[in-house]
């Protein structure tokens, strides 16, 4: 338990001291922040609302409140948007899908956690993303991986889709 205790520590930390500044807010670039422990993966997925609808406000018609739904039922299904490489047993355990809260003014961004327990997820070696298929606005995504025994950062551009997980 200390040690699993201590590892969970250790990914949040790396999660917390990221690799460089965080961008601002731009469109068409999210971020993805993927730390790996022994049973467990857990992504942290953040993108402006237009990377995802189109718009950053409330929605003003029905067109607009169901491209907003559906972004975020896509979202509410990681298993569609997220493959980790079956050798790690990985299964989706959680999907926390934070929505948009629309103040006068103010960018609108998505946040969502994604987790999934393993039986083993120091054996994926890869992770592949639907990210830019689900949403088309989306052209960039800035990814940090933080494993036990380091991290590191790289970016994928449309239509690249997969993230290499080993150090």
């Amino acid at each position: 338990a200390v040690m699993r205790a201590l590892s969970f520590a250790t990914v949040s930390a790396l999660l917390a001291a990221p690799l460089q500044a965080a961008p601002p807010h731009q469109h068409g670039v999210a971020t993805l922040d993927i730390a790996v422990e022994r049973t467990r993966i857990t992504l942290q997925f953040e993108s402006p609302l237009d990377n995802l609808v189109g718009f950053e406000r409330a929605p003003r018609t029905d067109a607009e409140r169901k491209a907003l739904d559906a972004a975020l039922g896509k979202l509410r299904e990681p298993a569609g948007l997220f493959r980790i490489d079956p050798a790690a047993g990985c299964k989706p355990s959680t999907a926390d899908v934070k929505g948009p809260t629309f103040t006068a003014g103010e960018h609108s961004d998505v946040d969502a956690t994604f987790t999934y327990d393993c039986a083993d997820a120091t054996r994926a070696t890869h992770l592949q993303t639907d990210l830019f298929g689900a949403f088309a606005r989306l052209q960039r995504v800035q990814v940090q991986v933080a494993l036990e025994k380091g991290q590191r950062g790289l970016e994928l551009r449309r239509p690249a889709n997969r993230i290499d997980l080993r150090r």
